[in-house]
């Protein structure tokens, strides 16, 4: 299954022939046909990051009945990101006026009379506000089809944007966790050589100490340096990260499995950068060494990377 990204575009058309004139010749018996316009819709599709699926539509007047449809074929698709959809049409005869038709004059007389019987200072209708009228009622029905059908190859052509996004963001994820995974490596031995390293430390202060007081004659030397060692171990102890390296690598093995299984990833992989950060923060915390604290840092900054990289898969 492949990891999507919150992130892409898209767009798709489709088009529709709608009537634009119904003219009716003087000749009764010679009926003209009503001429035709093709009539395009044009869906367009932006995604961004986000932590819940936030859609936003802007659709003309004329195509707000489908906003229900539009957004369940949205969240069938997608379950993260701020979607916006923005649909358009263009007609290709714009300068095409219909002719009124009788029944649709009829219409708008009663509704006129109807107004200026309750308002009386209501204007009546221009000859342009009718013709924009009659324009605009004449649209074919199926130009909803239309704007469905650019809507769904739209959708389809924004999953494929968002899963060749999330394919280049599989590769850099990956790239920072075989970097941690080195870090680690590197970070193992260097507890042990520390611990070595202060271990003589106390043995050498206690020896200095025992010949400045001349504490040798009354205390065996046996019970200091095993005083010593126990003040070493104690020191280990203190500096310990194997666990937090164990835990870090299993961490970096879940995220690795989670890449490569693919889906709903986004929130899973969030959760597991913000245990990395605590364990690489540990690590700094306990750090003896200038390497240790080096390579803490670094670790900090590739958890940051894919941290800025997780945040816009879905």
């Amino acid at each position: 299954m492949p990891v999507y990204s919150m992130t892409g575009y898209a767009s798709a058309t489709s088009g529709a022939q709608t009537a634009t004139d119904s003219t009716v010749a003087a000749d009764a018996s010679a009926a003209r046909s009503p001429a035709t316009s093709l009539t395009s819709v044009m869906v367009e599709l932006r995604s961004v990051n986000n932590r819940f699926l936030d859609l936003s539509l802007r659709l003309p007047d004329e195509f707000r009945s489908l906003e229900p449809v539009l957004r369940d074929l949205i969240t069938k698709r997608f379950r993260r990101g701020k979607v916006e959809l923005r649909l358009n049409t263009h007609r290709e005869t714009e300068s095409a006026w219909p002719t009124p038709q009788p029944d649709q004059l009829n219409r708008l007389s009663r509704i006129e009379s109807t107004v200026q019987s309750w308002l009386p200072k209501a204007q009546p209708l221009s000859v342009h506000e009718v013709l924009q009228w009659c324009k605009t009622g004449s649209a074919a029905e199926h130009l909803d089809e239309a704007a469905l059908d650019a809507a769904r190859r739209c959708i389809d052509g924004l999953a494929e944007a968002r899963e060749r996004e999330g394919e280049k963001l599989v590769a850099v994820l990956m790239d920072r966790v075989k970097r941690l995974r080195e870090l680690a490596t590197q970070a193992e031995p260097l507890v042990p050589a520390a611990v070595q390293r202060q271990q003589q430390r106390f043995v050498e202060r206690w020896q200095e100490a025992l010949d400045v007081t001349g504490a040798t004659q009354s205390i065996a030397r046996e019970a200091l340096q095993d005083r010593a060692l126990n003040e070493a171990a104690a020191y280990a102890i203190r500096i310990d990260v194997a666990e937090e390296l164990a835990r870090l690598r299993a961490h970096l093995e879940e995220i690795a499995r989670l890449l490569k299984a693919g889906g709903e990833v986004g929130k899973r992989l969030d959760f597991l950068i913000q245990e990395l950060l605590r364990e690489a923060n540990t690590l700094g915390s306990k750090a003896s060494t200038l390497e240790l604290t080096n390579i803490s840092v670094e670790m900090k900054v590739a958890i940051e990377q894919l941290r800025e990289q997780v945040q816009n898969l879905e």
